[in-house]
């Protein structure tokens, strides 16, 4: 794409080398400005080129650590509202808070309902995210929403991993859905976990559903923060008799001792998105891969500065 004056791109802290790449996949340049920390922890943002009259994205996954680096986009958008931006659109290639969508236990927040709220009183008239955890978080907002999918890059890469004797295994009901759409591109059957989670991050493997035994496993889901989920499964499936288990998932957020878990456990591989800029640790474990999702970012602003289909995208 031909550099556009009418339009730039900024980016927090939370992914500066996926920003890179999105806007080298553009042909432009990312826009000038510093974001940092007083002593008290308090962050400071200070555009440094004129943006007046422009369409301005900016590139900020909401990731650990979570609430610092959402303050980042907020201040960031409210700088560009106060510097005359035209329109903002703010790039959440992941999501925070998204697993708190819901009331599960009475006198529960629903954060991602407030993170909307915030992301709208900040100044942001369009938001794109990838992969949500439930995907009811864009009736959450009351401005555009684009919702991309990983599905085709995760596909290219997996289809090796699905011979004759391949099934695609959802981690949960929830992710069933993603499970299925990735079994029906790749003509494999569904297998599915009934698990109970007793508390955050603490799960229990009930059973499987679905013929597993002999076959190769590729787990699909949106996420993996301590990676006890995908342990456990992985250990069910193998107590169901499967040969091998892969896992693929979007968003890498490898919290405590995810990656130590993923080192120590039969899987023989992990294949996620850089939606997250991964840890030096995740980066060093050999069963872990990451993708770009920066050419399909890049595409998509492309089309939304142009006013072009997005879900032209996933047809």
């Amino acid at each position: 794409m031909s550099q556009c004056t009418h339009m730039k791109i900024f980016s927090g802290n939370a992914n500066l080398p996926l920003a890179r790449e999105i806007v080298e996949a553009l042909g432009t340049s990312l826009g000038e400005c510093v974001v940092k920390q007083f002593s008290d922890g308090e962050t400071w943002v200070e555009i440094l080129e004129n943006v007046r009259g422009m369409h301005v994205f900016v590139v900020q996954s909401t990731a650990r650590p979570a609430n610092q680096h959402l303050m980042e986009l907020l201040i960031l958008i409210d700088a560009l509202k106060r510097a005359s931006a035209e329109r903002i659109t703010a790039v959440v290639p992941y999501y925070g808070y998204a697993r708190q969508e819901r009331k599960t236990q009475p006198r529960t927040p629903i954060s991602a309902k407030l993170v909307a709220d915030l992301l709208t009183a900040a100044g942001a008239d369009r938001v794109v995210s990838m992969d949500l955890h439930a995907g009811q978080i864009q009736g959450f907002f009351n401005i555009p929403f684009d919702h991309l999918l990983a599905m085709p890059i995760l596909l290219d890469h997996i289809r090796h991993w699905v011979p004759t004797d391949g099934v695609i295994v959802a981690p949960d009901a929830g992710g069933a859905e993603r499970a299925r759409a990735f079994a029906k591109r790749l003509s494999c059957p569904l297998a599915m976990i009934d698990k109970r989670r007793p508390s955050p991050n603490v799960t229990e493997v009930m059973h499987i559903i679905g013929e597993v035994e002999g076959r190769r496993a590729i787990i699909i889901d949106d996420m993996i923060d301590t990676g006890g989920t995908l342990v456990k499964s992985v250990e069910a499936l193998q107590a169901n008799g499967v040969s091998e288990v892969y896992a693929c998932c979007t968003h890498g957020i490898f919290s405590g001792e995810a990656v130590q878990r993923i080192e120590a456990s039969p899987l023989q591989r992990v294949i996620v998105t850089n939606t997250i800029n991964l840890s030096e640790e995740a980066r060093c474990c050999e069963k872990i891969s990451a993708l770009s999702v920066a050419p399909l970012l890049a595409e998509a602003i492309r089309r939304i500065e142009n006013s072009d289909s997005i879900s032209s995208l996933f047809i």
